[in-house]
């Protein structure tokens, strides 16, 4: 049997901080149901809002083609990122949101469980 090397052992390792899909224990944007399609909904539209978007005000503008579609290739490549980190930061929000709802819940049920069990019978 070969001897795994210390660079091998550590493929498996995740990084310290980050949240895996399966753990359950840490909420995150990437393990909701929800979230990462919208999250690339967002960065799909963003992208191509920006190439266009540049790529008119270039045209108008007057810059030769080679150098409007430089432009709007930045342009919707900065925007992507903008809107990635928008989505991100309103889905952690969103997330954060959801499970203080369910807690309030939960306190709720128990509560009204508790009411239930204390009354005489």
């Amino acid at each position: 049997m070969a001897k795994k090397s210390a660079k091998d052992a550590k493929k498996g390792a995740r990084p310290a901080g980050r949240a895996t899909a399966g753990d359950a224990a840490l909420p995150s944007v990437a393990s909701h149901p929800r979230a990462p399609a919208q999250v690339a909904r967002a960065k799909a539209w963003g992208g191509l809002g920006g190439f266009l978007l540049v790529g008119v005000l270039s045209w108008r503008a007057g810059v030769p083609a080679a150098d409007a579609l430089l432009r709007a290739i930045a342009g919707g490549v900065v925007v992507y990122l903008a809107a990635w980190a928008c989505a991100v930061t309103i889905w952690r929000h969103l997330v954060i949101a959801e499970l203080r709802a369910v807690r309030a819940l939960q306190a709720q049920r128990a509560q009204a469980s508790r009411a239930r069990a204390d009354e005489p019978a």
